[in-house]
């Protein structure tokens, strides 16, 4: 019996002995990683509810809404709750490895959710087509895009900085286009996304 302790002693001394418990090591969680668990959530369910809100206004599937005793519980609702579910999780019981990538993806979800409908609960009403709700998702992607997939800035090489510089030129670019021309799209198609919102309700 002894015998037998002191080598498995030596063994684990020695770095050789792989314990039982943990055959399989599991693969730790990085700031980078849990992130784009995020922005993949987030921008996966941006484009599930913006397709399903187009596919029940045009009467292409069912009406889906949830309505309690006449009033539209909108999908910021359900945002919201995920949002202090996954937010509660974190904090009070700090999980790691999988469990934390599950909790980040969900954190983006909830993101997605929430800032899908950015324009209703920052003026606390109004339409769902408000331009004000994409250009927050914009903004939120771009941020979490950045924080999951830019490399640390002591590892940017010269190519590196150079493409930086014109994928930032062609961003502000395009959002001066946006900026410019949001209105008037919003007054060519903003009457015909209201009349749809309006007949999907009951």
């Amino acid at each position: 019996m002894l015998s037998n302790w002191f080598g498995l002693r030596k063994l684990a001394d020695s770095g050789n002995l792989t314990t039982m418990s943990q055959p399989f090591p599991t693969p730790k969680e990085t700031f980078d990683r849990l992130a784009q668990r995020t922005f993949f959530g987030f921008v996966v369910t941006f484009i599930l509810s913006r397709s399903v809100v187009f596919l029940i206004m045009s009467h292409h599937i069912p009406n889906m809404y949830c309505f309690l005793q006449g009033t539209h519980v909108h999908h910021l609702n359900y945002g919201i709750f995920l949002l202090s579910a996954a937010g509660g999780y974190v904090l009070f019981t700090r999980p790691d490895g999988r469990a934390a990538e599950i909790a980040a993806l969900i954190y983006g979800v909830a993101l997605a959710l929430t800032f899908d409908e950015f324009g209703m609960w920052l003026h606390l009403g109004g339409s769902y087509w408000q331009r004000v709700s994409v250009d927050a998702v914009i903004i939120v992607a771009a941020l979490l895009g950045l924080i999951a997939y830019a490399p640390k800035l002591e590892q940017f090489e010269s190519h590196h900085r150079k493409a930086f510089v014109v994928v930032v030129l062609v961003v502000l670019g395009f959002g001066v286009v946006i900026y410019r021309t949001g209105s008037r799209v919003g007054h060519l198609v903003g009457p015909e996304l209201r009349e749809l919102e309006l007949s999907s309700s009951p």
